[in-house]
């Protein structure tokens, strides 16, 4: 057995001069590619020169050899993803030998030594494997989740779903969970579990979806060769922001024809029963196909799979327990993929797939038949690719569209009523009247163009790989929103129990339901009755000292007694009425460019980079709406392997992400053409227009600036053995310039009334329109500025074990811990910071806790493989519970719980947050634990395998959730739980595969 002083001298000078021609044997390479580097040593810890090293995987297209140095290392570059790479050495006076199941992943070079016996095989010794190696050369933070991990556990069949498998990653019901500083509250119905911070990559090509921020695309778990999920320390060549990046390597055949065929399924007879009465039954159906293999050996290969997905639901009410309705939900997934080898050098990809979705009504058994929605979303991919490759350059070249769908169908088209009442206990009945009140049909296009360039260059002063690319992406944003109502029109009335409520009484505390007209509104109000052709009326009606105007005191004492036209008899107060609908269609093209160089040097490595970004916005006239200037975003690393071994690695980084402006506010600035809408309050026995949206009804200011993360990370890594993985990482970001949009009625005019919320030129919330970029007011309702003060500040410490697969068995075990405050939840469609000062994050008691955060979690995966062909595998996830403020409705936002009488704040007179409200709760901590049974039956033909998986084996049906809306929503009671962990279910699954 060699010395380990001698291997690690050796392993040490592995990763300087290679001579890389001698590795770029046999076909071009695939842009999403892997390498090893390996060292080949004596029985005497010798290095061995002139030993011919060969790398193969039937999951790869690419086989490699070279020819080790005078140092006995050898780097093998552009390998495909796989974890069942074969090593093969001839070394001339030692017997043949090879390594199986060795792994190599994306984007990584792990190193990894052989110690050769004298002459037979049986004094072999191999000092490391792959499986359990350390790249010492990055200092990315992530999980890597290989068919080895995901195959063997009980998951959802998805690559979201793989995503809660990773350290750090919070639950999520929507598919898009958040990570770390990522966003995991929204105040729009005060969800908790969504983020729109992550990057989602499909071989190499970036799906975010470009209005949402969330996943833009649904493919069959069967094509994922790999995923890989990096949480930070992300490098230049990917865009990022406070959230994980999800990079998924689809498979491409070989010359080896290989394919499968399974079905699985669940139903309620394989659930128990529901302690909370949410369901009354279901089916599913789930079968797919997959085939890959050679058209013509060496030069063109095919993959393809077909997934056809039903499911039947029956939704009960929670107050009733009464059957709602039955739910069909259809998907169809296809993939098609082909590899042209042209030539050794040259080599091109062409990919199809669609994800076509439809879901004929909700599944959230709180919402009523009668705001029951139908979903139809999904569309069509295209990708080609070219790979070109030199002795040590590699350019790779593609172009891609995505087509895309998401729309939103009314089951009732009666106008909606949305019904507040003050006290009382109303159910969810009376206050969701009426249908659901729009039929919202979006497309979300997306093309994008990518050139990147690979270079390997090894000089006396270290090895370096220097990467460089280029894409340019249009998104277009196409959408035709019609309200279904007689009148065009959504109401948001009060109950006719509290008919004769005044303005002043409506605007204050103690109602439940939604409401959309606030005390800050009394300004506009007024001024809209002096402009009115009504104006005469309003203000006979109004005017009670005669003095031919209408003041605060006026409209604050004025009742709401209508029910005249009413959709449900209630009492008239708001309502936005639709006018001239149309589709229109608004774009965002941005442009980026990223340069980095990895450079190793004994034992450092330095990751140094920048990436660089220009996004512009254009209105549904192809008119430039705002372009924001190219933004730098520095990304550097420094990795120092501590032994010279490649085991144990410390590491810094600091970066820098942007996140670019979507076209959701594109859509808020842009659209030029497309309906108008009115808002009116009822004062009378008519309606007045008090403000309208619609086109040019905002505007980007010319001050906006891009939000951007700052973040820093310290991490060690080492590994036990030959098979086990340590690592602690710290990390702490900040997010600044976040944006918003803003009233500059009630932050920039400098005679502002301060005893009604606004502010002026002597208060502390007062911006000047030269904030702004402006001289004067300009013509818009609201404008799109950077958010004065706005700021979210995170840490973490992370700590993993991992425990490669050996020795029939593999496991992960890892904690988290999130510490997250600031002053604003905004990202994306801009909130409410920007239209009341009280919610200003300069504003008192709005900084804290952050929403949506949970402070600590523990995770842990593992399986145990008998050579029979059973497996038996766990899944345990445990949590401390989210984070939420005590909130209220309105404008159908959950927004903070505010004080009863106003008080003033720097020179401002308004309803403050209530101290200790913002992330001043924690919902209830639990757990999960899930198992799986998998038997595999070798045939003389491929093999069979069987699956039973066990979701929440323990039939712990916890709650998982909490109201947050002190007055309730007429289903859930304040700190009431509204979710709760599914009941113990049993998944059933077949495959065979050859």
């Amino acid at each position: 057995m060699t010395s380990s002083h001698s291997f690690a001298k050796s392993l040490k000078r592995s990763a300087l001069s290679v001579a890389l021609g001698m590795c770029f044997v046999g076909a071009a390479l695939a842009a999403e590619t892997g390498g090893l580097r390996i060292t080949i040593t004596g029985s005497d810890g010798q290095p061995i020169p002139g030993a011919t090293v060969s790398v193969s995987s039937p999951d790869s297209l690419v086989s490699k050899t070279a020819v080790t140095e005078a140092d006995g290392s050898v780097r093998l570059t552009g390998l495909d993803p796989a974890t069942n790479y074969t090593v093969v050495v001839d070394a001339s006076g030692y017997s043949d030998f090879s390594a199986n199941n060795v792994a190599v992943v994306s984007g990584k070079n792990l190193s990894l030594g052989y110690a050769l016996g004298a002459t037979t095989l049986d004094t072999i010794v191999v000092t490391g494997t792959s499986l359990a190696a350390v790249d010492t050369t990055s200092a990315v933070v992530g999980t890597t989740l290989n068919l080895d991990i995901v195959e063997s556990l009980p998951t959802g069949r998805s690559y979201q779903s793989y995503l809660q498998l990773v350290p750090g990653v919070k639950p999520s019901d929507g598919n898009n969970p958040s990570s770390k500083s990522g966003i995991n509250y929204s105040d729009v119905g005060g969800a908790i579990g969504s983020s729109s911070d992550n990057v989602y990559y499909l071989d190499g090509v970036n799906v975010t979806d470009p209005l949402t921020g969330t996943f833009g695309a649904n493919l069959n778990s069967e094509i994922i060769q790999e995923q890989q999920v990096l949480t930070g320390g992300i490098p230049a060549e990917y865009a990022g922001g406070s959230g994980l990046v999800s990079k998924v390597i689809t498979k491409s055949g070989g010359d080896e024809f290989h394919g499968s065929i399974n079905y699985y399924l669940q139903n309620d007879s394989l659930v128990s029963d529901d302690k909370h009465g949410r369901s009354a039954g279901f089916s599913t159906f789930d079968t797919a196909i997959t085939l890959g293999g050679p058209i013509v050996k060496e030069k063109l290969w095919f993959f393809g799979s077909y997934q056809i997905k039903n499911r039947e639901d029956d939704v009960v009410d929670p107050n009733t327990g009464d059957a709602l309705r039955t739910v069909n939900t259809d998907q169809d997934l296809a993939f098609f993929k082909a590899t042209w080898q042209i030539t050794d050098d040259d080599r091109l990809t062409g990919t199809f797939f669609n994800d076509p979705y439809e879901r004929d009504g909700s599944l959230d058994p709180t919402i009523l038949a009668n705001r029951d929605t139908a979903r139809e979303q999904g569309g069509d991919n295209y990708k080609l690719e070219y790979t070109h490759d030199w002795e040590n350059l590699r350019l790779n070249m593609y172009g891609y569209r995505h087509e895309a769908q998401l729309s939103t169908l009314a089951a009732d088209p009666a106008t909606r009523n949305d019904v507040a009442f003050f006290g009382g206990d109303p159910t969810n009945a009376d206050l969701q009247q009426g249908g659901f009140g729009t039929n919202t049909e979006t497309w979300r296009n997306r093309d994008e163009y990518g050139l990147s360039l690979e270079y390997w260059l090894d000089t006396s002063w270290g090895s370096h790989t220097i990467k460089a690319g280029y894409t340019q992406s249009d998104n277009d944003y196409t959408e035709d929103a019609r309200y279904t109502g007689a009148d065009s029109a959504l109401y948001r009335s009060i109950a006719i129990d509290n008919i004769g409520a005044t303005f002043d009484e409506f605007t204050g505390a103690g109602w439940t339901g939604t409401r959309s007209i606030v005390a800050g509104d009394t300004a506009r109000i007024i001024t809209a009755i002096g402009n009115s052709a009504d104006s005469a009326y309003f203000i006979g009606l109004l005017d009670a000292n005669g003095d031919g105007a209408v003041d605060d005191a006026e409209l604050g004492a004025y009742q709401f007694n209508s029910t005249a036209g009413n959709p449900t008899g209630q009492v008239n107060n708001y309502r936005i009425r639709q006018s001239g609908p149309a589709p229109y269609t608004v774009t965002t093209k941005g442009k980026a460019f990223y340069i980095q160089d990895t450079w190793t040097l004994n034992q450092w490595t330095v990751n140094a980079g920048f990436r660089t970004e220009q996004w512009g916005h254009f209105d549904s006239f192809g008119n430039e709406v705002f372009t924001f200037d190219w933004e730098f975003a520095p990304r550097l690393s420094v990795v120092y392997d501590l032994m010279g071994d490649g085991r144990s690695k410390v590491w810094g980084f600091y970066g820098r992400y942007y996140d670019p402006i979507r076209n959701d506010m594109t859509d808020f600035a842009g659209a030029g053409a497309g309906p108008v809408y009115d808002e009116q309050i009822f004062l009378g026995d008519r309606w007045l227009t008090f403000r309208s949206r619609g086109p040019g009804d905002a505007v980007f200011s010319p001050t906006t600036k891009t939000p951007y993360t700052d973040e820093f990370v310290l991490g060690y890594s080492t590994t036990f053995g030959q098979n086990m993985n340590l690592s602690v990482i710290y990390t702490k970001r900040e997010t600044k310039d976040i944006f918003e949009d803003y009233d500059l009625g009630l932050y920039s005019n400098p005679n502002g009334d301060t005893e009604n919320g606004q502010a002026d030129e002597n208060s502390d919330f007062y911006l000047p329109y030269s904030y702004f970029g402006y001289d004067g007011a300009p013509p818009f309702n609201y404008v799109i500025g950077t958010l004065k003060g706005g700021e979210r500040k995170y840490q973490g410490l992370e700590v993993t074990l991992q425990k490669q697969k050996s020795n029939n068995w593999q496991g992960m075990l890892s904690y988290t811990y999130n510490d997250a405050e600031g002053n604003s939840n905004s990202d994306g469609n801009a909130d409410f910071q920007g239209d009341w000062i009280a919610l200003d994050p300069r504003a008192p008691n709005q900084w804290g806790p952050q929403p949506g955060n949970i402070e600590h979690q523990f995770k842990a995966f593992g399986t145990y493989f008998w050579d029979f062909g059973l497996e038996i595998s766990g899944v345990f996830n445990w949590n401390s519970g989210a984070l939420y403020s005590r909130t209220y409705s309105l404008y159908g936002r959950h927004l903070p719980e505010m004080v009863d009488v106003p008080y003033e704040v720097g020179g401002v007179t308004d309803t403050w947050i209530v101290p200790g409200t913002v992330g001043g709760e924690t919902g209830p901590a639990y757990y999960t634990f899930d198992v799986r049974a998998k038997y595999t039956r070798e045939l003389p033909v491929g093999k069979l395998e069987f699956f039973l998986d066990l979701f929440n084996i323990f039939d712990k049906q916890s709650a998982i959730s909490e109201q947050d809306l002190i007055a309730g929503d007429g289903v859930y009671a304040f700190g009431e739980a509204t979710d709760w962990v599914e009941p113990r279910r049993a998944y059933l699954g077949v495959r065979y595969s050859f």
